[in-house]
């Protein structure tokens, strides 16, 4: 098992972060395993690119929602890390009240 659960859509509320603000918030270790992904699909060309870390955030960014880890952006470098055997990604977490 790569991931906790593939889900399709973000259940926690809007949290309007822009690319400056997740910029802000310090990377840490999250396990594969414990994220729940908000996509249920993803391109091959975006994961197999040979520029697909190059362009954005170089981390993924997760929300911590009713004590889930949600991966909202960052599918591409989750999938890599899981292909090269890894079991943990460093990650942007960003934390919601419930």
């Amino acid at each position: 098992m790569i991931f906790k659960l593939v889900g399709d859509g973000r259940p926690y509320p809007e949290h309007g972060l822009t690319h400056r603000e997740w910029a802000q918030i310090p990377p840490r270790q999250v396990r594969l395993d414990s994220l729940i992904t908000t996509k249920a699909m993803l391109d091959l060309h975006s994961l197999l690119a040979a520029d697909s870390t190059f362009y954005g955030d170089l981390f993924p960014h997760v929300v911590q929602w009713e004590g889930e880890l949600y991966l909202e952006d960052g599918l591409h470098r989750a999938l890599r890390a899981a292909l090269h055997q890894r079991s943990i990604l460093h990650a942007r977490v960003l934390e919601l009240p419930t």
